[in-house]
């Protein structure tokens, strides 16, 4: 006889940021799968499609993943959409989520290219959404963790005026988050976090007990 199919305990959906796609992800899938959690990529068009599209998009996929606990590991953009997803859209079963070089606060690279009309079509509609949205709070009983880095390797290299630290994209400051259970500075990059083994501990270690891993 066939064994009955179990649910999954815990679940992390693994989010892309702005010009990417989900299979950017399968380095931290990998490690998290190592971590013991089951694992689904989300790709969305980050570029050509608005922030609420985007957002609805992820809900779908949210709503046709089996776990018991679902949690959501989001790099840059990608953390963005999960935000305004859970505002809009709140699944019960989702319970952390850890948001790696996500402008949370706001995004001067994002300001930039949308002040000059030659570079703006370059940011794309769901981050110019976001650029020009009230923010919203975040609801209650979502556990948040934020990783940000501090090596400058990106296009903020060649934009005037992003403040240090940062990752080559995001400053430091851009990632704070008030509801935010913990923060952790790492030395990587904004796409090296895609490729970090430490990010992607760090992420397994806070989808697990709600905090990260702090040097002492």
């Amino acid at each position: 006889m066939t064994p009955p199919i179990t649910e999954p305990d815990d679940t992390a959906i693994l989010v892309h940021g702005l010009w990417m796609h989900g299979l950017i992800l399968a380095p931290c899938q990998h490690w998290l799968k190592k971590e013991g959690f089951a694992t689904r990529r989300c790709s969305y068009p980050s570029w050509s499609r608005d922030l609420e599209w985007n957002a609805d998009t992820l809900s779908d996929f949210v709503a046709n993943t089996p776990g018991k606990q679902i949690h959501l590991v989001c790099h840059s953009l990608g953390g963005l959409v999960a935000l305004v997803m859970l505002g809009r859209h709140r699944d019960a079963r989702i319970q952390r989520l850890v948001l790696m070089g996500t402008p949370v606060a706001d995004c001067h690279c994002g300001r930039y290219l949308a002040g000059r009309k030659i570079l703006a079509p370059f940011l794309g509609r769901s981050m110019g959404d976001w650029l020009t949205r009230t923010r919203t709070a975040v609801p209650d009983g979502i556990e948040i963790g934020v990783l940000a880095g501090t090596r400058r390797l990106g296009l903020g290299c060649v934009i005037p005026g992003l403040q240090r630290p940062n990752d080559g994209v995001v400053a430091v400051a851009e990632t704070r988050l008030p509801e935010a259970k913990d923060h952790l500075i790492l030395p990587v990059s904004h796409s090296g976090m895609l490729f970090s083994p430490s990010c992607a501990r760090q992420a397994a270690h806070f989808l697990k007990t709600g905090g990260f891993v702090h040097d002492r």
